[in-house]
């Protein structure tokens, strides 16, 4: 479902698609549909597709006729898209699209993650290959699965079937930006078991509430300083102490790779003036910490009715190991680049947890342009929790994408970037995972580049997309495409 003043923006060839796009679920791991959708697109456009073994899809285009003989360029870009629905949004990600609609220069999807992270990529890669007066050469579109899990899908990228040496990573999310090497990262996954204990519900029941937060990117926003709704959590739990509140159940984060914005805590008060004394104060410490950045934070404690019975409750002792590991663990910069100034080199994001009926669980995503600091990170997010018996496990790292010294795309869209728009352009290295790094190892020695519109927000229900920037992306995008 989108505005019909969406598919009224120039370029209607790209906004179309994406509008199409986004009417498709597509959360990662869980691509069916969208697979479906891009296949379909092909035959519609009597365009060549194949899967690869991981399940990617490749779609091919003759050159235009003025581009015959030059060589094969490839434009990747990811299916998958973050679905998160903002505090008291009801969406079903899994049957409804995106709601989307037109702000001013913004567009913008009602209550939940637009999508413009890969959408927009993907979208204008859909309108390349459906274009039938742009000029360019032999192309191979590769949309990959999975990305924001993991990047499963480059990480199973089958070897042998694409051609071209030069590639379009439509990923970035600054128009004034090329952007030539990124971060890898590595999830850090944790439980802990716990006996849970019997306690009288005649003890008043309490839901702390942190919520309203910004959220965001976990590598784009890391270095802002934007507040982790679970570390702030477990900051309330230990200020709080076991012996005045008892840990019932806690849900928070939403997504891997995204700055927690929620955490809900189900509490036994086992005394009462004591608890509302300590959370008030140590509320109003984060507050007064966090009100420049973080000026929609709630903070709050309601009563819980409970029909009778018996409420299950975490023992004092299993308690205070956890919440102090969670206070404990690295959350945020880790340490700042001494190579490229004002970079992000190594960061940590607690991600989600989920606890309650015996046992918690939790996820978290260490990210670095250096593979020693990555697993140096690593390390350090798990420590806390290895100290006090949990079960902790790495997922599957991804590595970073290292800057080349000569690169003849950089140097052609640089020169490209100037004639357009009459200024130079940036290029960097960004916080972010990106896929290019991985795709190299199934093709090395390819010779690639990251550009995109604005995308304001990613990874969070706030999430939006200029029009302005996505119509001076589409020129940048069609004229290199005609200078290959």
């Amino acid at each position: 479902m989108s505005s019909p003043d969406l598919r009224s923006l120039e370029p209607k060839a790209l906004w179309n698609c994406f509008a199409d796009l986004n009417a498709v679920p597509r959360p990662s791991k869980r691509e069916e549909r969208v697979v479906g959708f891009v296949l379909g697109f092909a035959a519609r456009h009597g365009l060549s597709a194949q899967l690869d073994s991981a399940g990617n899809v490749i779609l091919k285009k003759p050159a235009s006729a003025d581009r015959q003989g030059r060589p094969t360029v490839i434009m990747q870009a990811h299916l998958d898209m973050v679905h998160k629905a903002g505090d008291g949004v009801k969406f079903n990600f899994d049957r409804q699209g995106i709601d989307m609609w037109v702000d001013g220069d913004w567009v913008r999807a009602r209550g939940t993650t637009l999508g413009a992270d890969n959408g927009l990529g993907a979208a204008a890669i859909l309108a390349v290959l459906a274009a039938q007066d742009l000029s360019h050469p032999p192309i191979e579109a590769l949309f990959t699965l999975d990305e924001e899990q993991g990047m499963g899908g480059a990480l199973g990228l089958q070897p042998g079937l694409l051609t071209g040496k030069t590639m379009l990573n439509l990923d970035s999310e600054e128009d004034d930006t090329f952007t030539i090497g990124c971060a890898g990262g590595i999830d850090t996954l944790g439980s802990f078991e716990y006996t849970e204990v019997a306690h009288d519900s005649a003890s008043p029941l309490a839901a702390i509430k942190i919520s309203g937060l910004r959220g965001g990117h976990s590598g784009l926003q890391i270095h802002e300083g934007r507040a982790n709704a679970i570390k702030l959590m477990a900051r309330l739990l230990t200020a709080c102490g076991e012996d005045v509140v008892a840990l019932s159940t806690m849900r928070g984060g939403s997504a891997r790779n995204a700055i927690p914005a929620q955490c809900v805590a189900q509490v036994v008060v086992l005394d009462e003036a004591r608890f509302d004394e300590y959370f008030q104060r140590e509320a109003a410490g984060i507050r007064d910490e966090f009100h420049l950045i973080e000026p929609g934070m709630s903070i709050v404690s309601t009563p819980v009715e409970v029909d009778g019975g018996e409420v299950g409750i975490m023992g004092a002792e299993h308690q205070k190991s956890l919440v102090l590991a969670m206070q404990a663990v690295v959350n945020g910069v880790y340490r700042m680049s001494p190579v490229v100034p004002g970079l992000v080199e190594a960061s940590s994001n607690f991600s989600t947890i989920a606890l309650g009926s015996g046992k918690a669980e939790w996820s978290s995503l260490q990210r670095s342009s250096v593979e020693s600091s990555k697993l140096d990170v690593a390390r350090a997010f798990r420590a806390p929790f290895e100290l006090i018996g949990a079960q902790v496990r790495s997922g599957d790292p991804y590595p970073g994408w290292s800057p080349s010294a000569t690169s003849p795309i950089l140097d052609k869209m640089k020169k490209l970037y100037r004639e357009l728009f009459s200024h130079e352009v940036k290029v960097g290295a960004c916080h972010a995972g990106l896929e290019c790094g991985v795709i190299s190892l199934a093709y090395p020695g390819l010779d690639i580049i990251s550009f995109g519109p604005n995308i304001h927000e990613a990874h969070s229900e706030k999430e939006c997309a200029s029009i302005s920037s996505t119509q001076k992306f589409w020129k940048l995008l069609t004229a290199t495409l005609a200078e290959l």
